[in-house]
């Protein structure tokens, strides 16, 4: 029986995206969260909480994009012109994070500046993530292998509401590694936070999954057809028990089940999403088998994702091994 390399390809690719998600997720979630948090010594010991690892998160973004051009040549070259503007502000703000994070360190009179900065920079890439994903959502027009759309095709009233879901769901993520990671007053707030926030997200979670049946026939035969209407049921119910599991935690002093449970609420609405691509990589247009580079490629670059995947897993986790525990309010960064 062949080996399917454009189907397992595209699975590591889907888990990088989702590894990114969930771990560079909760530090731009601490960044989101900064204008809450308007002192200098609170906002010293959120950043010291993700300096450990902060770095090392943005790696599986770099294997998720550099996995594409060369797994799937055909789809980066369709979803890059048309999503050339939100993904180049992304970089921007991440970038702009980067320097703002390193300099507010360096200084104790214009902190507030760079403290501005690093809040700016994490809610831009935050907001431009959501937005990339709605356009995709949304669909690509392609014609003879080539984008065929506007510039601005993905600037929609669907787009801003992804776009605004996943700056929400980062703050989330951000207050949970919070509560999990600080003591005092901090966690306090960021237990405050994360209960706001995580009521907003069920709520623009249960929006755009109304919403998105209706943009394509392909997802609503996926999510109301047999035997994937069999999900579509549950996720109500799977949904409702990260919910649960995330006030349960927040209010009876848990400190690493509210993380867990909205890790939880991202995993679910991922696979969600996997259920209404599968097996296109450009909705509606693209499959993953039209778009996939030669088997003989394929094969090369497994070989070295074999090796590369497992090493990656290895250090993050013993990254966030070495570093686990409560943050000393009175350490610094340096």
């Amino acid at each position: 029986m062949p080996i399917d390399l454009p189907t397992i390809w595209a699975g590591i690719i889907a888990f990088s995206v989702l590894a990114y998600v969930v771990l560079d997720g909760f530090d731009l979630g601490v960044g989101i969260l900064f204008p809450f948090f308007p002192e200098r010594h609170d906002r010293d010991v959120m950043t010291n909480s993700i300096a450990p690892v902060w770095d090392g998160n943005e790696t599986w973004l770099v294997l998720g994009g550099g996995g594409l051009m060369a797994v799937f040549p055909l789809a980066y070259a369709t979803i890059m012109p048309a999503l050339y503007m939100p993904i180049i502000v992304m970089l921007l703000g991440l970038i702009f994070r980067g320097v703002a994070f390193e300099f507010r360190w360096r200084t104790h009179r214009g902190s507030k500046y760079w403290d501005t900065g690093f809040w700016i920079g994490s809610t831009l890439a935050a907001f431009m993530q959501g937005i990339a994903l709605g356009a995709l959502v949304e669909g690509i027009d392609i014609a003879d292998r080539r984008y065929v759309g506007g510039w601005w095709d993905w600037l929609t009233p669907f787009t801003l509401l992804t776009g605004f879901a996943v700056v929400v769901g980062y703050a989330l993520l951000g207050a949970t590694w919070l509560n999990l990671k600080t003591i005092g007053d901090i966690q306090q707030r960021a237990r405050r936070r994360a209960m706001l926030s995580g009521v907003l997200l069920l709520v623009l979670i249960g929006a755009v999954s109304l919403w998105s049946p209706f943009i394509n026939q392909v997802y609503f035969e996926r999510w109301f057809g047999w035997p994937t209407m069999v999900f579509s049921a549950l996720m109500p119910l799977l949904i409702g028990g990260c919910a649960f599991a995330l006030w349960h935690g927040l209010t009876t002093d848990k400190h690493l089940q509210p993380f867990l449970a909205a890790l939880g609420l991202f995993v679910l609405s991922f696979a969600g999403l996997g259920i209404s691509f599968y097996p296109y990589i450009v909705p509606g247009s693209l499959t993953i088998a039209e778009a996939a580079a030669p088997d003989s490629s394929l094969m090369f670059l497994l070989v070295g994702a074999v090796i590369l995947v497992p090493i990656i897993l290895a250090y993050t986790g013993y990254a966030y091994w070495v570093f686990r525990g409560k943050i000393d309010p009175e350490e610094g960064y340096h």
